[in-house]
């Protein structure tokens, strides 16, 4: 293969819900380009981009796929991403190195969910987007409602280059504004018979194609002004008005095709070629620091690895695009997210799909992948020893919002398992894996219930070990509401030396800021930021030398012990100031394990009498919803002992922010989809920790209470 320059490279995302064709459409786009011979498909279980087993089982995409095609001395490298929001991850990272999206749009069923969804995360990267209006081959097929919902979803800058002639069952012509011309596919697709507008359609084909042209000269005012001078624009002068309207956003071209009849595909790929914006055109990628780096082949040589993946006799292939400079064969680069440690790319390749095909080089704005680095993962830059430092701006993805515990049901694999969950969150930043010492499970988070279903698929066919996901326990703490003392005498006489430790102590909250208690004198203090939040405050307030010194550590580990698996629900403890004024020695037989139980007992017992408080997380969350599903969804929220802290709107969708208990949330993605027909999504991160009801707490403390009668 030739060497692309900077120029001469497209990059595009196909984007848009489940079903609309995306995969159909990438597949005809290769055809279209030379790179198949012949077109497979989703049905066949032979499209290049679906080739994953969970792909062949399901028939969708689950993971975004690599491909590009040739097209008029251009290579339009295109990324293929799932449609499911719970894959959203994948939507992510591609419009991280895309130029531009292709949004494509099921002409039956108009704007989707996934419609909504990809348009937001191309909002909030800026990301330049044409329409793609599939599925006009199809009975029920409706142009005209499609584009009205387009325009009353995404606004007027939503603009006709083409539209249908005959759209549904006998589709077979579109009329292409810019060139007034009608494009005419022989049955089963291919090359069009390319005709002027028929008669009839002459005088409205006029009409549009000059609203087309006066609007984009709007785009620029020395346009603007050859437009009134000479009522019209040149090739050159449209093409450079088309770039500029799709990079600034102002600008959202339609085009139409029936990808399954390969009908449109060509004509969208001249489009693509001649209009789209290459690389350099592009505002500059955002760099750690906050600058600006430029799409430039002249600098040093700067690359971004946007996906990992795991492939079957080849290993795990880095995804990277091409930031700035030359990469060649053999390079060796540095990675300064870890720690400048050296990288060789031994090989080169161009992917489409599970094909690849090795290249010597790749220049500034091209996507390519390798295998086997060392120690460089999906988010990671990689310089050229001129720029070592430089770090580019990482995709952020979205917050997991679904958790589940797992575990192996054969307790033989519990370390394969870990071993290949691992494995899943590297390929897939959106799935996150955290052992959980407090709750003593092993939890998995992700988008939505599909999202970890996949990866229960997976690791049950592809790696053969069963699993089950059950509901993760609540991380609750424990803590105080106001002071108490106990004392605890730890004595134990078997036959030579026994155990004896007497220990007094006080326990109160803490607070910051809060005075020094005055009813003992403070001799010591130790300040523990507890690893799970809060503070644990020890202080010796022995005189006369009631306790020795040397026993104070032992009592520490002992509270400490006890905190770590809290008196009311075997929850962290958190917030206390414990003071240890006075206990009792004995010259043989105190030791440090028994002042440790001493510590433990003394601890525990104090605690119960201290006001004992049990804390909740509490998330903030923040819903899009449809306005008509507001009612629903505010309903639902409350009987979640939600509290609403606010109402915005955002498009014609409104969001509610609200701080919802963690206890409250578990299988919420699945009844929020129930409830809004797929149409809302959601975001939650970690807010606080709050005071439970008391009826929670009691039922909390009952259940530990049977619990722990089960377990003796």
């Amino acid at each position: 293969m030739k060497v692309f320059q900077t120029n001469e490279i497209r990059n595009i995302a196909l984007i848009g819900g489940a079903k609309s064709g995306k995969t159909t459409l990438g597949e005809a786009m290769l055809f279209e380009g030379g790179i198949i011979s012949r077109r497979g498909s989703v049905e066949d279980k032979n499209s290049v981009s679906d080739y994953r087993p969970i792909e062949l089982e399901r028939q969708n995409s689950v993971v975004a796929s690599v491909l590009y095609t040739l097209y008029d001395n251009k290579k339009i490298n295109i990324i293929d991403t799932p449609g499911f929001d719970d894959f959203i991850g994948e939507v992510v990272a591609a419009l991280k190195v895309a130029d531009t999206a292709l949004m494509v749009v099921n002409s039956v069923n108009g704007v989707e969910v996934g419609t909504e969804i990809t348009w937001r995360y191309t909002n909030k990267n800026q990301t330049p987007v044409v329409f793609v209006i599939n599925h006009l081959d199809q009975e029920h097929a409706n142009f005209d409602e499609t584009i009205r919902q387009l325009r009353q979803q995404f606004g007027n800058n939503v603009t006709l280059m083409q539209y249908p002639v005959n759209a549904g069952t006998g589709f077979n012509s579109i009329i292409d504004l810019l060139q007034k011309k009608l494009y005419k596919y022989p049955q089963g697709g291919g090359k069009p018979e390319i005709t002027d507008v028929p008669d009839g359609e002459k005088a409205k084909v006029d009409e549009m194609h000059n609203a087309l042209i006066e609007e984009l000269a709007s785009k620029d005012e020395a346009l603007m002004e050859i437009f009134f001078e000479k009522g019209t624009l040149t090739e050159a002068e449209i093409s450079k008005a088309l770039r500029t309207g799709i990079v600034t956003r102002s600008f959202f071209p339609v085009m139409c095709v029936s990808a399954k009849q390969n009908m449109g595909v060509g004509r969208l790929l001249e489009f693509i070629a001649a209009s789209v914006p290459s690389p350099d055109v592009m505002p500059g990628t955002k760099t750690k620091e906050g600058k600006e780096l430029k799409c430039n082949p002249s600098e040093p040589a700067s690359a971004f690895v946007f996906k990992t993946t795991i492939e079957q006799h080849l290993g795990e292939v880095s995804f990277f695009k091409v930031y700035a400079g030359e990469i060649t064969e053999a390079i060796d680069m540095i990675n300064p997210n870890r720690n400048n440690s050296k990288e060789r790319l031994s090989q080169l390749f161009v992917i489409n799909g599970k094909n690849r095909e090795k290249v010597e080089k790749l220049v500034a704005g091209d996507i390519g992948a390798t295998i086997k680095l060392k120690n460089t993962f999906t988010n990671n830059t990689l310089n050229s020893p001129k720029n070592a430092d430089l770090i580019i701006e990482p995709i952020v993805y979205p917050e997991p919002k679904f958790r589940a515990a797992v575990k192996a049901k054969n307790q033989g694999d519990d370390e394969k398992l870990g071993s290949f969950l691992s494995e899943l969150t590297k390929m897939d930043p959106t799935l996150v894996l955290l052992y959980s010492k407090e709750l003593k499970q092993v939890i998995l988070m992700g988008q939505g219930e599909l999202h970890l279903n996949i990866a229960k698929w997976q690791l049950e066919n592809l790696e053969k070990i069963g699993i089950e996901f059950i509901a993760p326990k609540i991380p609750y703490r424990e803590t105080i509401t106001k002071p108490a003392k106990s004392m605890y005498r730890h004595k134990k006489q078997s036959g030579g030396a026994g155990q004896f430790g007497e220990v007094h102590m006080m326990i109160e909250p803490f607070r910051e800021g809060m005075k020094d208690q005055n009813e003992f004198p403070i001799r010591g203090r130790d300040v523990i930021d507890l690893d799970w939040g809060g503070k644990l405050i020890m202080q010796n307030c022995i005189v006369g030398g009631a306790i020795d010194a040397r026993f104070i550590p032992a009592i520490l580990k002992g509270i400490m012990e006890k905190i770590e698996e809290g008196p009311l629900t075997g929850s962290y403890a958190r917030d206390i100031v414990v003071s240890i004024y006075d206990g009792k020695m004995h010259p043989v037989d105190s030791n440090e394990i028994s002042f440790k139980l001493a510590g433990r007992h003394a601890f525990k017992d104090a605690f119960k009498n201290a006001g004992p408080k049990i804390l909740e997380p509490i998330y903030d969350i923040e819903v899009i919803v449809p306005e008509e599903k507001m009612g629903d969804v505010m309903t639902d929220l409350q009987g979640r002992r939600a509290i609403i802290m606010g109402m915005d709107s955002e498009g014609t969708y409104q969001k509610i922010l609200a701080k919802v208990p963690l206890a409250e949330l578990n299988r919420y993605s699945t009844a929020l989809s129930s409830l809004t027909s797929g149409r809302a999504t959601y975001g939650m991160k970690f807010g606080e920790y709050t005071q439970v009801p008391s009826d929670v707490q009691d039922k909390l403390l009952k259940a530990y209470e049977e619990q722990e009668k089960e377990e003796e």
